[in-house]
This record gives structure tokens, C-alpha cells and sequence, in this order.
């Protein structure tokens, strides 16, 4: 049997934190089928336990961080 991840769409403000309600920047899928999404801080907090279980780990952390593009003139 093969199994084929497909590319996780990027995580919207939708997107909230199983823990604890927050917008969701780490979507963790599970070696046993699941996903679970997290925000930065519990994302961190059970990192070492979740990277045990996690087929794959998207981490958008950096998107807090980013400092978004201002338009010029002409662009707008």
C-alpha cells in the first residue's frame, strides 16, 4: 500500500488552535490518519511530542514575524 500526502493548503485565520481557540500556525498530520492544528505557542510547548507521532509538521510560524509589502502608488 503507498500513501500519498497531498500539499496542505496554507492555514487562514479560520484555522484554529485545538488547544486552546487561537489562529492556528502549525497543522501537525499524524502517522495515524489525523490532523491536529495548533497555534505558535502550544505548537511549541508539545513540539518534542508531537514530532514522535507527526507524519509531517507545516509550521507558518514565521508569518507573525513577516512584515507585509506596502503597495506603491502606482499599484493601487
Amino acid at each position: 500500500m503507498t500513501t500519498v500526502l497531498t500539499p496542505a493548503s496554507h492555514l487562514t485565520a479560520a484555522d484554529r488552535c485545538d488547544r486552546c481557540g487561537a489562529q492556528a500556525y502549525l497543522r501537525v498530520v499524524l502517522l495515524s490518519g489525523g490532523e491536529l492544528l495548533f497555534c505558535a505557542h502550544h505548537g511549541r510547548k508539545f513540539e518534542p511530542e508531537l514530532k514522535k507521532i507527526a507524519a509531517e509538521i507545516q509550521d507558518e510560524t514565521e508569518r507573525l514575524t513577516t512584515v507585509p509589502a506596502i503597495a506603491s502608488e502606482d499599484e493601487r
